[in-house]
């Protein structure tokens, strides 16, 4: 398993170009580029899950039962920052 971490959410990061991320996701299964995506999507959006939701053009509902599969798995979920 490939795990992609780019610290997106924190304050001053930098974007990776996408000749940077490509390499990164080689590796990866289609499952585990999603569930990062959606992971660091959630955490830019400071645990907001609808707004991650628009962002990722998903309904709340779907988000809500990814994040619930990913919960269950043991995998650390963003939480709402007010």
């Amino acid at each position: 398993m490939t795990t992609v971490h780019v610290a997106a959410s924190e304050p001053g990061a930098q974007f990776l170009a996408p000749n940077q991320i490509v390499p990164m996701l080689i590796g990866a299964t289609v499952d585990e580029v999603e569930r990062e995506l959606v992971l660091q999507t959630l955490a830019r959006c400071d645990g907001n899950r609808t707004r991650a939701a628009r962002v990722l053009g998903l309904s709340v509902r779907t988000l809500r039962n990814k994040i619930r599969i990913y919960a269950a798995s043991g995998i650390e979920v963003p939480a709402y920052q007010d």
